[in-house]
């Protein structure tokens, strides 16, 4: 790696806010020797330019010996960022692969057939014609031999071991806040009727024990590859056995590994198994003689320090990881299994005014599970003063759970307000966050986990609502042994995190403005247990907040100055309405971006 590269690969035409400051902090870290450097950059910083200056300094082909890791990968987990990434103009030199479920096989009579169903995986030696033009392998093999390969954090575990995706001098992972988190979903075992191909087939046995399941695993895993064998052993497959014959090969995989990874006296990870309440199985499967029937089961890891190790850190020899909210170094790197002192950390300024986005305590009471009966319609009434408050902007409502979701919207409802309100579900959510983004209409979104990767810039959005403090299922069992064993801060740090995340949704530019209002007292609480793990710049916006000064609860003014005329249902099946439309305008007058004058047209 040359780090004193890095001004010449920033591929914008001229820096905006602090880049050109934290491109220097950024250079003088590795160039000190670091291995890593942890980048903590909050929204609008040009995280993905940063990025891409970074992975300009690895070592280029021509300057590598045979030996030695050349070029760089920029990995992400979260898609809609790849996305980003792929259609930004600037970073045009990123290319970008994708798994095989993405790419449509080119042959005439394929056409809708992802690449992964398509005849070269189903037929046993069959040659393509068109190889050379089907988009996966072109996209893979261009990313492959290009200096750096743009892949989200999911297909970059997946390749670790590959002969395609060796080794790299620079991998830069971005929004790396959660990669503890990522890791440990990677490499759970979910075993149940979804992920068993033949689970109607299987005895599972009361798993009461780690090593249990670990014995349990073993046997699974011969009776995954029995079956596989038997599908490899035909000359061709039909779409259904090629899912599961891939299903069969990761299960063993993860099986095998689980397996391993308990055996190693030296693994750092510890594991975890949960078992659901037994289900209708077949007397047939690979329990023991005389075992009780058990249930699904889950087998957890927990610091998979030897998980990341194998699947990201023997991938590169210098790493940049990027994200407004690695909150704790310490905790950081002990959780994802690196050596602080071999760690920078880059702190970069935040550019956006405070006064543009600030918090407002609405709060209405706790939104425990004991307490969230009570809480809720008096949140509900909340949201319709916030409507009547903002009644020609869009709103977001981060409702935490699909149960709060349901409460909320069955309650907006009853008060009449409904037509403004749209919800999505599990399978729907992409098609119903992109109706109301698109939409001209000053509706609200009832959103469930959105708090990270959406970009509600301008008036997509101008303010939101946190109705519940984000807290992990105390229920995981993960969970509930890290807190057995005191880590509390772990728990309130995890919390602030999301917060965070959720409150730069809506201001993603230093002159954007957004308000976020904070609807559930124990937030409050949270901030005060976790103050010393906020970033200045995040406690700056604490310390200003302040109640605000809301109209009376009035669904009629919610819904605008002549109320709903009427319904009509469209293709989301979200409510329609006709009424008077009005516009707003910034007063010349205030110093608040918030403070809009609103005239009827």
């Amino acid at each position: 790696m040359t780090p004193d590269r890095i001004f010449e690969a920033f591929p914008a035409p001229s820096y905006r806010g602090n880049q050109e400051r934290a491109l220097r902090d950024i250079r003088d870290a590795f160039a000190a020797g670091n291995d890593v450097v942890l980048v903590r950059a909050p929204t609008g910083s040009g995280k993905s330019l940063l990025a891409r200056a970074i992975a300009g300094c690895a070592r280029t082909i021509e300057a590598a010996e045979p030996s030695e890791a050349s070029g760089a990968y920029y990995t992400t987990p979260q898609v809609s960022q790849l996305d980003d990434v792929a259609s930004d103009d600037l970073l045009s030199d990123l290319n970008v692969i994708r798994g095989k479920s993405n790419y449509t096989c080119i042959l005439p009579q394929e056409r809708n057939t992802p690449v992964n169903q398509a005849p070269c995986v189903r037929e046993r030696g069959y040659d393509c014609s068109v190889k050379h033009r089907c988009p996966y392998f072109s996209d893979r093999a261009i990313a492959s031999n290009r200096e750096i390969a743009a892949m989200t954090l999911a297909y970059f575990m997946q390749t670790a071991g590959s002969e395609v995706f060796r080794k790299r001098d620079v991998v830069v992972i971005d929004e790396a806040h959660g990669l503890a988190e990522w890791a440990e979903m990677y490499a759970t075992i979910q075993l149940d009727p979804r992920s068993v191909p033949f689970w109607n087939d299987l005895r599972v046995p009361d798993i009461d024990s780690i090593e249990r399941a670990v014995r349990y695993a073993e046997n699974l895993a011969q009776t995954c590859g029995r079956r596989k064998d038997d599908l490899l052993a035909q000359k061709s497959l039909s779409p259904a056995e090629v899912r599961e014959r891939d299903r069969l090969q990761e299960l063993i995989g993860e099986l095998e590994w689980f397996v391993s990874d308990f055996r190693d006296p030296e693994s750092p990870t510890t594991w975890l198994v949960d078992q659901s309440e037994p289900q209708q199985a077949d007397s047939r499967g690979d329990g023991d003689e005389g075992d009780e029937q058990g249930g699904p089961l889950t087998i957890k890891p927990m610091n998979p320090e030897k998980y990341l190790a194998h699947t990201v850190w023997d991938r590169g020899n210098k790493f940049a990881l990027l994200s407004a909210t690695i909150l704790n170094k310490e905790a950081f790197c002990r959780h994802v299994g690196l050596n602080p002192d071999h760690v920078a950390l880059v702190d970069v300024g935040h550019t956006f005014p405070v006064e543009n986005r600030p918090l407002y305590d609405v709060t209405q009471g706790k939104m425990t599970f004991e307490e969230r009966s009570e809480t809720i319609p008096k949140i509900a009434r909340t949201i319709v003063r916030l409507m009547a408050h903002h009644p020609d902007e869009k709103g977001l409502i981060h409702a935490h759970s699909y149960d709060i979701q349901e409460q909320l919207a069955d309650l907006l409802r009853d008060f009449g307000v409904g037509d403004r309100v749209r919800v999505h579900d599990r399978d729907g959510r992409d098609d119903a966050l992109e109706a109301w983004k698109a939409s001209g209409d000053p509706d609200i979104f009832l959103s469930v986990k959105m708090e990270e990767a959406l970009d509600l810039k301008g008036d997509l959005c101008r303010w939101q609502v946190l109705c519940k403090a984000p807290f992990l299922n105390t229920g995981d069992s993960r969970v509930a042994h890290r807190l057995e064993e005191g880590q509390w801060a772990w728990y309130y740090r995890a919390a602030l995190r999301t917060i965070i995340q959720g409150c730069g949704r809506v201001v993603r530019a230093p002159d954007d403005y957004g308000a976020t209002y904070l609807a559930d007292s124990s937030l409050l609480d949270l901030f005060e247990r976790a103050r010393t793990d906020m970033p200045d710049w995040f406690e700056a916006q604490v310390d200003r907040m302040s109640q605000p000064d809301l109209p009376a609860f009035d669904p009629q003014a919610a819904l605008g100055e002549s109320g709903s005329s009427g319904s009509e249902s469209n293709d989301e099946g979200q409510r329609g309405r006709s009424r008077t439309r009005r516009r707003s305008r910034r007063s010349s007058s205030t110093s608040s971006p918030l403070a809009d004058v609103w005239e009827t047209e």
